[in-house]
């Protein structure tokens, strides 16, 4: 018999995933009675690439979690591959502020530690509960209806925390509306045996060809997990002016037979998935008087490699920092989010729009992987591995181009 779901609640936070639970951990540790919901039961799995920046890291160490991540595997930077070049490019670079290593953890089990982190800090947790419906008065949210074995329950609330994915079903009954006029990310992942599990560097394939030989508009990944497999995958990066028109399981598994002998793979991929992925702030009303969306449901996603869990840990300890000053989410979370991500989005997907076209890919990608100097720049700015901290030539001269791009854009992210 599952335990009764509480009928109200200081803060509730629908989505279990890395930015629902950061949230719920940050909010019990601060003092708030605190409800975590998901509609699924856990451990589950989700769609992702697995692997964990320096920036994710970061987080992760201020949750406490360094030792744990220590037991996975440790990336020293990523191998970049393509256009008959291989580098290798170290996650510590100069006048940097992150931490100087990475990891890669199956979602399944980075997701399911993490709640279990949410509930040990205090955190209420139910799961196979799904958010049907939303009571308002105005812009502030008063209860959440919530749906588990076919029985109802109200639940009461002081502020909510949407942070249901990607696709967001309770962001949209609030009003979130996804624009497709800039990038956005289709992609694909598997898990693969591999005798090359416990390699230190994780590895990207940025010339991506089809079975015809043609450059696509995307990459390809292969993250050892240290338990005997990788997680294979391809992303692509598409607008609506320019649809990814691929099939994305096809093409991972030409990519994973293209990499068979290389990386020691051996039998078939297992687990294939694929996602479609809001990048970059390209969504409007993020947040209303008391509640706000955080993580993917924010598209708080890089659109330069597709990473997310970095941006949901944080947001879900600055939505907690903000719901503490007694701000009016309304107005103060959508201003938070320009503030910390609004110029690194608006150049990264502008970046990202022009490598939608494969003829540049083709034209600029040979000469870039002739250069360590220009892909240890372009790591760097694609795995948004610059901080507010960080005062070097190369991070100063991605806030220039990041305040240059905002000030073009139609549509802002977050707006």
């Amino acid at each position: 018999m599952p335990d009764p779901i509480p009928d109200q609640t200081d803060v509730l936070v629908v989505g279990a995933g890395p930015a629902g639970s950061a949230a719920a951990s940050w909010a019990a540790r601060s003092g708030f009675e605190t409800l975590l919901v998901d509609a699924a039961v856990f451990p589950r799995d989700k769609t992702c690439g697995d692997g964990l920046t320096p920036r994710a890291i970061g987080e992760l160490q201020r949750l406490g979690l360094e030792d744990w991540l220590r037991t996975h595997t440790v990336s020293q930077g990523l191998r970049a591959h393509g256009f008959g070049q291989t580098l290798h490019l170290p996650w510590e670079v100069p006048g940097g502020s992150l931490p100087s290593w990475g990891s890669a953890v199956a979602r399944t089990e980075l997701d399911d530690h993490l709640r279990s982190v949410a509930i040990k800090s205090g955190a209420t947790a139910v799961d196979g509960a799904r958010a049907v419906d939303v009571v308002r008065h105005g812009d502030k949210v008063t209860s959440v209806v919530l749906e588990r074995g076919g029985e109802r329950v109200e639940v009461r609330c002081r502020w909510l925390v949407v942070a249901d994915g990607v696709r967001s079903p309770l962001g949209k009954m609030l009003g979130r509306e996804w624009h497709r006029d800039t990038v956005y990310g289709v992609a694909g992942r598997s898990y693969v045996a591999s005798g090359r599990s416990e390699d230190p560097w994780i590895s990207s394939h940025l010339e991506l060809r089809d079975e015809q030989g043609q450059v696509l508009s995307g990459y390809g990944w292969i993250f050892p997990l240290g338990n005997g497999t990788v997680n294979l995958g391809v992303g692509t990066l598409a607008t609506a002016k320019r649809p990814a028109d691929i099939a994305v399981k096809p093409l991972m598994r030409f990519y994973g037979e293209q990499r068979r002998e290389e990386f020691e793979l051996s039998g078939e991929l297992r687990d294939q998935a694929s996602a479609l992925l809001p990048m970059g702030g390209a969504v409007s009303n993020v947040a209303g008087r008391n509640w706000a969306l955080i993580g993917d449901a924010a598209a708080c996603v890089n659109p330069l490699n597709g990473e997310g869990i970095d941006y949901g840990l944080e947001t879900g300890r600055l939505v907690v920092d903000t719901i503490a000053g007694g701000h009016d989410l309304h107005e103060a979370w959508p201003a938070l989010l320009r503030e910390h991500y609004g110029e690194s989005f608006s150049i990264a997907r502008r970046l990202a729009g022009i490598a939608t076209v494969p003829k540049v890919v083709a034209a600029l990608g040979p000469a870039g992987m002739r250069s360590d100097w220009l892909m240890t720049l372009a790591l760097r700015w694609m795995g948004n591995l610059v901080t507010e901290e960080d005062r070097d030539r190369s991070a100063r001269l991605w806030r220039w181009a990041g305040r240059r791009s905002l000030a073009r854009d139609a549509r802002p992210p977050f707006s």
